[in-house]
């Protein structure tokens, strides 16, 4: 596509305020080839060649080349860079030339395991692989089929959910293939972090104990998109060695990255134009322009909300133009997804708003845009989705809108600090004990425990197995742990994609169906009476929730505003797990337990995002044990901002901090503003001092407070300067502001922050 005759013609249109912040020329780049040690097994390589898949990149050869030797191997370069070949060439080469050798493949989603089924269908069938030798084997496989699939296929292309829930526990039907794997693919990393990475660590450590078992020992090939820490991250998630292949030599057709700022429509507040507006009048453009084009957003909500208002300005335009875009989202039915992907793959679609489900590989063909709507949390995840257009040789565009928040507006005025910065560390526990816990009730109700085991769960397992034991759920005869009777299936129990292994069912008053399931952990943030949930277009009103049967009753409404609730939260110190003084400030990291309260919910506008009405709520409150970081303040500095004659809000300061440092702590983690929380007091009950906690959102905490802790310093720092260059003058939502405060943001004094701020990184030893 002309990229700079879009830009031209945007910047000429009447709504156009400068909201081009940046703009960053990605260049086309040449490939770089290279051999294999040897050549593949012949008819694999004149198959390669036919498909025009040779000469391998550089990249792609030395994978390949690693695990021909044995290695288990990391591979961590960009979007559309031929990945998949540095799997796919050797394991196929083993199951034409290893008797009996059998792989298994896992992808975070359904989707994205049927596009590489169609993918390996399309190369290497009949030739290679006979019908039967390969299938996908998740929730949607047909009964039927299972049993077949099960008896011949030597390649399975599945999820970690269906291992964990389905394979693993039903081993002895499954011997056929444990006793014989050879690979095993884990593709898309870089998805398995915070809960959901931590619970598939423990989930690929009972694949490995089960091979043991069985007499085989896989080796691991890992796909990635770019990360700070690839090999650590590959050896935290299966626990062995890995080798990393990280330089990529893929060709690329070039980009144009716009740092696009809406633009300010009230400067002493420092209020901007509704980022979702944005969004939709530059979908909305490009679709009229017949470009094809992705739309990616934060929330099924607003996914909701940005393709009803750009389904709006294009029937202005044409009636034809509303049906060429739909959403899409996780909720939807698969038939409904798998359609939404059809469409757009074969033309019929030219657009698409979706949330991170389509940020991941699936084939959708050639896109010309992307159209991000706030940073996504991630460099890695920004990258990924932004990588969704360009696909091809040809150039593309890439939009990302600042939202009205710290780091996504410190990103708008230094998007040095984003092109120019490294990616950032996945982080996974295994060891969380509310996680590991789980895992060894399946493992034991899979195989009894022994100490052998510790070769897979470490050290920790000793002293958790003793916990499951006080508990009355693992008995010890002869050495070895069994589950006790009581326990049936424990895997069923489990989600894996969440802490609590239970949903909320949201029904639909109107006709008595079942609309949408949600996770028991965010159930009372987001289906409180009084909510507007969004699904497909249309919004429910939520009449009431059951909290013993855990259901919600929505019906069918038509208002112009959604809701976002109001939290509050207090926290208790359990224990120090490490201090250390950092420029003369005592800084800690421990275990704490926190207790937090939905106490009401703000009516927000649907585009200009106003408030136009608050409600209050009365539901009971949460409490959780997690891990979270602490510092104390300089004496001096409280002294000085907490007395009457400075004109400082000592506590407003200290919420503000709070505020502010919550959302940059997600610039030097892998992780979202929502997996973090804050605490702020002039007066902490357990420490008699002023204190700003930080604390990881989950139970048992997932890694993110103590990245925090280490780089603690640089923290300050970035906080400082993010509230020291907001052109507002008392604190707004792109510097101190949170939108979930459960205090309406009160007391807030962003002066008496950035004093704070300022006697930290000041303060000598």
């Amino acid at each position: 596509m002309d990229t700079s005759a879009f830009l031209h013609y945007l910047t000429a249109q009447p709504a156009y305020s400068g909201q081009i912040a940046h703009q960053e020329h990605i260049p086309r780049r040449e490939a770089k080839c290279a051999e294999l040690d040897s050549p593949l097994e012949a008819a694999l390589e004149d198959c390669l060649d036919k498909h025009g898949l040779l000469p391998f990149y550089t990249h792609q050869a030395q994978a390949i080349n690693h695990a021909r030797q044995g290695k288990n191997v990391m591979v961590a370069t960009s979007s559309a860079s031929g990945k998949t070949l540095c799997y796919n060439a050797p394991v196929v080469e083993a199951l034409l030339t290893g008797r009996g050798s059998c792989a298994l493949y896992l992808f975070p989603t359904k989707a994205l395991a049927q596009d590489q089924l169609r993918s390996l269908w399309e190369l290497f069938h009949p030739r290679l692989l006979q019908t039967g030798d390969f299938a996908t084997f998740d929730g949607d496989t047909p009964k039927e089929e299972r049993g077949d699939i099960r008896r011949r296929a030597r390649l399975i292309l599945t999820n970690p959910d269906m291992l964990h829930v389905g394979i693993l526990p039903n081993h002895q039907q499954w011997s056929r293939l444990l006793r014989r794997l050879r690979y095993v693919v884990v593709d898309e990393a870089h998805s398995y972090r915070g809960v959901f990475g931590s619970h598939v660590a423990d989930v690929l450590r009972r694949l490995r104990r089960l091979c043991r078992f069985y007499g085989s020992n896989p080796q691991f090939i890992c796909c990635s998109a770019t990360i700070a820490n690839p090999g650590e991250h590959a050896e935290k998630l299966v626990g062995l060695p890995f080798t990393v292949v990280d330089n990529d030599d893929s060709p690329h057709g070039g980009k144009e990255f716009v740092f696009w700022n809406p633009p300010i429509i009230d400067a002493a507040r420092s209020v901007r134009r509704s980022a979702n507006g944005e969004a939709s009048n530059l979908f909305a453009e490009l679709i009229s322009q017949s470009i094809r084009t992705l739309t990616f957003v934060r929330t099924r909500q607003l996914t909701e909300v940005i393709y009803n208002y750009t389904r709006r300005k294009l029937a202005e335009i044409s009636s034809d133009l509303p049906k060429k875009i739909k959403p899409y989202r996780a909720g939807y039915l698969p038939e409904e997804r798998r359609k939404i992907e059809r469409e757009l793959f074969s033309g019929q679609l030219t657009g698409v708003v979706a949330t991170t489900a389509l940020e991941l590989g699936i084939d959708i063909g050639d896109l010309g845009a992307t159209v991000l709507t706030g940073y996504p949390g991630s460099i890695a995840s920004t990258w990924q989705q932004a990588g969704r257009s360009g696909r091809s040789r040809e150039k593309s565009l890439s939009f990302l809108i600042g939202l009205d928040n710290p780091l996504d507006q410190y990103f708008m005025r230094h998007p040095d600090s984003f092109f120019g910065k490294s990616f950032e560390n996945a982080l996974v526990n295994p060891d969380n004990p509310y996680i590991l816990r789980a895992h060894l009730l399946c493992a034991a109700w899979e195989l009894p425990l022994t100490s052998l085991d510790e070769e897979f769960f470490g050290s920790v397992l000793v002293p958790e197995r003793t916990e499951l034991e006080e508990q009355g759920l693992l008995r010890e005869l002869k050495g070895r742990w069994h589950v006790t009777p009581a326990i049936a299936y424990p895997a069923q129990g489990i989600n894996i994609r969440a802490t609590s292994g239970e949903n909320f069912a949201i029904i639909d008053t109107s006709s008595g169906s079942l609309m949408e399931t949600i996770d028991s952990s965010v159930a009372l943030f987001q289906i409180f009476p009084g909510a507007i949930y969004l699904h497909q277009g249309e919004s429910y009103l939520v009449e009431e929730l059951d909290l013993s049967a855990r259901t919600a009753y929505a019906k069918p409404v038509e208002v112009n505003y959604y809701t976002q609730d109001k939290e509050l939260t207090d926290l208790h110190i359990i224990r120090v797990i490490r201090d250390k003084s950092c420029r003369g400030t005592n800084v800690y990291l421990g275990e704490v337990e926190v207790t937090t309260r939905v106490v009401g919910y703000k009516k927000k506008a649907q585009f200009t995002e106003e408030v136009i009405g608050e409600e209050p709520l009365d539901l009971p409150p949460q409490h959780f044990p997690t891990v979270a970081l602490w510092f104390d303040l300089p004496p001096k500095v409280v002294k000085w901002v907490d007395e009457d004659d400075v004109g400082l809000d000592f506590a407003g300061g200290l919420h503000a901090v709070e505020h502010a440092a919550i959302g940059i702590l997600p610039m030097f983690a892998l992780c979202d503003r929502n997996d973090i929380g804050g605490v702020s007091t002039p007066l902490h009950p357990d420490t008699g001092k002023p204190q700003i906690f930080i604390y990881d959102a989950y139970p048992g905490g997932i890694g993110i407070a103590e990245k925090g802790f280490d780089l603690v310093e640089e923290l300050w720092q970035t906080t400082l300067k993010a509230i020291e260059e907001c052109p507002c003058e008392d604190g707004c939502p792109s510097c101190v502001q949170s939108p979930k405060c459960g205090n309406n943001n009160k007391p807030l004094d962003k002066k008496a922050a950035q004093v704070l701020l300022e006697g930290l990184l000041s303060n000598k030893e």
